[in-house]
């Protein structure tokens, strides 16, 4: 029997799922209904689904946001009314999507390619979700904030808040005024994901918002390095030298 949650914040829509899973009780067991992310996120936790059918404009925290918080996320069916470039995407890397409104004879094809994939090694599924990840991360809709979880918290950064990020392991460190903040991604992550114009990467370890840099002061051969306003001092390599000039005008 495999357990799953329901996280979507249109009741409606929910009902419709649970209804459609009837058919299906001998194989997949809901165990909670969520109505936000949040509430998704602590689910997951709480429970360790194997199947999650999730929305992804949802208020507080939408979908790939909250994914992007879960260390070991379970297999992902989509309900969503999204845009081309999210279908794009989850035709490439998702389990499957249902396109709302979505009818019976959808919704079954999707369980059934869920339940023949049902057996495959975990570790794929979840290669599957980071991939997702990292495509969505170019969609437009990904580009204004941040979210971080510190604890059992949830902290929405803004993006216009960001001062520089740096490489730490398998880890980013986002630095702000209020602080640093450790999120699970790569640097070419937030490289895809952050504006060109406002964000660049001056070393394969730093990226710097542009509006933060004070001057450049040449360092070492080859090398400058970027004054900030919060005083910090972040490396420029030859490579990022060159971008920064571009963005720059200079």
């Amino acid at each position: 029997m495999r357990r799953a949650l329901l996280i979507d914040d249109e009741p409606l829509a929910r009902m419709v799922v649970l209804e459609y899973l009837q058919h299906y009780k001998t194989d997949i067991e809901v165990i909670q209904e969520c109505g936000d992310g949040f509430e998704g996120m602590k689910a997951i936790q709480q429970h360790q689904p194997d199947l999650i059918f999730l929305d992804v404009q949802m208020p507080k925290i939408n979908g790939f946001e909250m994914l992007e918080l879960l260390e070991q996320p379970p297999a992902v069916i989509f309900t969503t009314a999204f845009d081309e470039y999210a279908l794009k995407a989850f035709e490439a890397h998702a389990i499957d999507y249902l396109l709302k409104p979505f009818s019976k004879d959808r919704f079954d094809k999707a369980i059934e390619k869920y339940l023949a994939q049902a057996g495959a090694n975990p570790q794929q599924q979840q290669k599957q979700t980071e991939n997702l990840l990292e495509s969505m991360a170019q969609s437009p809709m990904q580009h204004d904030r941040i979210v971080v979880k510190t604890g059992t918290k949830v902290k929405i950064i803004p993006v216009n808040d960001v001062i520089f990020l740096e490489a730490d392991d398998d880890y980013v460190n986002i630095h702000t005024a209020e602080g640093a903040y450790l999120k699970n991604k790569t640097m070419s992550f937030f490289e895809k994901m952050l504006d060109p114009r406002q964000f660049v990467r001056v070393h394969r370890s730093f990226i710097v918002s542009i509006d933060q840099i004070t001057r450049i002061d040449p360092y070492e051969k080859d090398s400058h390095v970027a004054i900030l306003k919060s005083g910090d001092r972040v490396p420029v390599s030859k490579t990022g030298y060159v971008k920064l000039k571009q963005v720059l005008g200079i």
